[in-house]
């Protein structure tokens, strides 16, 4: 499985972004998809993630409310929307999918800077 995650830019804070995650390969081994997060000098964050089917979707309390993950599945893909952004969100986000309980695959990270 293969994933390629897009969309990431600069933007002031209180503005807006959409990240994308196109999932190419054995996409019918997994799951689900989760976004994550790395911001400079501190560990990887889990965002949130969605079933396959959409019906599940979770967040971490320092996005709900402002994020939300939806998915595509005729086009594979997944999406990050992130609104009334803050510099505490400047981060790396890697998007993976999920495969018998696991993240197992990875994309290479798209970098989203908020600027106060």
């Amino acid at each position: 499985v293969q994933l390629q995650a897009s969309g990431g830019g600069s933007v002031q804070a209180g503005g807006s972004l959409r990240l994308s995650c196109a999932a190419a390969g054995r996409t019918f081994s997994t799951s689900g998809m989760g976004w994550f997060r790395r911001a400079p000098g501190k560990e990887r964050e889990f965002v949130g993630s969605i079933t396959w089917g959409g019906d599940v979707t979770t967040y971490s309390d320092s996005v709900k409310g402002r994020f939300e993950i939806y998915g595509d599945n005729a086009k594979n893909t997944v999406y990050l929307q992130m609104n009334s952004l803050k510099p505490e969100d400047t981060a790396v986000y890697y998007c993976a999918a999920t495969s018998r309980g696991e993240y197992r695959y990875w994309g290479q990270g798209t970098l989203v800077t908020v600027s106060s």
